[in-house]
């Protein structure tokens, strides 16, 4: 459990720090909403690198990598929405069924 909660409050900087400048620093340079990016993305490494240490051995490689990606979608879709004010289309459900089927893949016996 410590693990996905260390990756979702991960990912949740991950997706500010990719995104979030394309709507709050739309006017800024570029080297501003790099350096914002940057501040950001250094808190998720903060939490995303303990998470896979601690989650590693519990779940291999591949867990690890399907269960970020799950994750990554269940951060960014709500982001999308709410946040950057993008339409809620069926994509995002289909996205998400093809994860489902990459974690039943990736997890099966």
């Amino acid at each position: 459990m410590r693990t996905i909660v260390l990756l979702l409050l991960s990912n949740i900087f991950m997706t500010f720090a990719w995104y979030a400048h394309l709507k709050d620093l739309r006017t800024a340079p570029w080297f501003v909403a790099v350096l914002v990016s940057w501040g950001l993305a250094f808190f998720e490494y903060m939490l995303q690198v303990p998470a896979n240490r601690a989650g590693y051995g519990t779940f291999n490689l591949g867990q690890l990598k399907i269960m970020q990606e799950v994750i990554t979608l269940s951060v960014f879709v709500p982001f999308a929405v709410f946040y950057m004010g993008q339409p809620l289309k069926l994509d995002f459900l289909w996205a998400g069924c093809c994860l489902a089927g990459a974690v039943f893949f990736i997890f099966r016996g």
